[in-house]
């Protein structure tokens, strides 16, 4: 079990790395978009909107994934690769329950696909580190809130025996 969890947070910090040096600049962005606009084909708004999926703007990740769920239903050809980018975008929105059952379904169709694999085994170990987290965050509140609540009690005594 320990070699699992150490394999998926490997994939989890390679995959951060790539998807970091993946985003794109604003001028690739303009680029696409204008051509996207401009064409209106099917392949040109992939472009753009995969290309949006790395984004670093949490806007600009939903805008991504409306797209590209979009051209899902429009039965655009490539529809793997528009869950692919969907659940790009939704992992780094830290949406990792949407971003895995993307993959899965990926996976369902295409067990060979490394990309989508390497992506869930990335949400699992995120959404493990994030409960990690809220249950480290629920510990301090709970001590501060007991911690807050010593204090007053030692106030109240020492006013009730200045009385």
């Amino acid at each position: 079990m320990g070699t699992t969890k150490d394999c998926q947070k490997k994939v989890k910090i390679e995959l951060d790395n790539k998807l970091q040096l993946a985003a794109p600049s604003r001028e690739i962005l303009e680029e696409l978009a204008i051509n996207a606009a401009k064409e209106g084909s099917p392949d040109a708004t992939f472009q753009y909107a995969f290309c949006l999926s790395k984004s670093t703007e949490p806007a600009e990740l939903r805008y991504a994934i409306k797209i590209l769920d979009g051209l899902v239903r429009e039965g655009y050809e490539h529809q793997v690769d528009c869950m692919y980018g969907s659940a790009c975008a939704l992992y780094l929105l830290r949406d990792y329950d949407q971003a895995r059952s993307r993959c899965e379904s990926i996976l369902r169709t295409r067990p060979e696909s490394r990309l989508a694999l390497e992506l869930h085994l990335a949400c699992v170990a995120s959404q493990e580190q994030k409960e990690k987290e809220d249950v480290k965050k629920i510990a301090t509140i709970g001590t501060v809130a007991v911690a807050a609540v010593g204090v007053a009690g030692v106030i109240a005594s020492a006013l009730m025996s200045k009385k």
